[in-house]
């Protein structure tokens, strides 16, 4: 019984330590923001959200441009689902390059990300989404078929989540996204049994197929942290209508290298959803 027992103990504390070190090596939160939205002189509304199981999340909206630059000027909203470093004030450079659009964007921060509360997981980064969500239809009165579910790395598994939950919104687009997690561990560990262990596997690969709006995939096949060829994968499962655009340059730096391809890719991609709504 004592063999047993130390062998229970054992397996619990190994088990234990495999998962923790599941969420060390996914999710990379910082808690600390460097900047604001006002550093790039936009107006935003600091929001302070409450998720379905009470978790309060932080996040910021960024209501439109009425600048006669501005090249969509349309009620669209863009629900931006970041990655799995960082958080929301390392994402304003593309914020502004959103904003420039002339549409609103939400930008918020997982559960252990920034300002939010709690410790991130699969279950409760949807949750986290679902609440910025309800925000533009609930708060805003931002129609479904305006807002485009935007996702980048781990938040185009998030974003994907939220395309199966709400098909009447207006669009997808996925920047450098995998087919699920324990696809990229088989890479990282082939020898690691991921299929096995890993409980977050944010599996956007077996979700596309149920993609009911159109879908836009970004990718660069010089990208070193997520393969290439999973945005095709992703790319290929998918139902139209859909587009893929190959950027350039890394995981991270892939919309700035990829110079006018990234925003034309974009622009376009919201034109066509203003023209659906209007």
């Amino acid at each position: 019984m004592i063999k047993i027992l130390i062998l229970c103990v054992l397996v619990g504390v190994l088990g234990w330590g495999l998962l923790s070190m599941e969420r060390r090596s996914l999710y990379f939160p910082d808690r600390r923001l460097v900047a604001t939205p006002a550093v790039y002189r936009l107006a935003y509304e600091d929001l302070h959200l409450t998720a379905s199981d009470g978790v309060r999340i932080h996040g910021w909206f960024i209501p439109a441009s009425k600048a006669p630059s501005s090249r969509i000027n349309a009620p669209l909203a863009i629900l931006l689902c970041h990655g799995n470093a960082g958080n929301v004030s390392h994402r304003l450079d593309k914020l502004s390059r959103l904003h420039l659009l002339g549409v609103n964007v939400l930008l918020f921060d997982y559960r252990g990300y920034g300002l939010s509360e709690g410790k991130p997981s699969e279950k409760g980064t949807y949750l986290d989404a679902e609440a910025a969500y309800r925000y533009l239809t609930d708060v805003r009165k931002i129609p479904p078929d305006q807002i485009v579910l935007y996702g980048e790395s781990l938040g185009c598994a998030v974003a994907t989540e939220m395309a199966m939950r709400h098909p009447s919104a207006s669009g997808l687009i996925l920047e450098s996204p995998f087919t699920s997690t324990v696809a990229m561990a088989n890479i990282v560990l082939p020898w690691f049994p991921a299929s096995w262990i890993i409980r977050n596997r944010y599996d956007s690969l077996s979700k596309i197929p149920r993609l009911n709006m159109p879908l836009l995939i970004l990718h660069s096949p010089h990208d070193e942290i997520v393969p290439f060829h999973m945005g095709q994968a992703l790319y290929a499962a998918a139902p139209e209508p859909k587009t893929f655009v190959e950027l350039t340059g890394g995981h991270n730096e892939g919309y700035l290298e990829a110079g006018e391809k990234y925003p034309e890719a974009i622009y376009n991609f919201c034109r066509d959803r203003r023209n659906r709504v209007q």
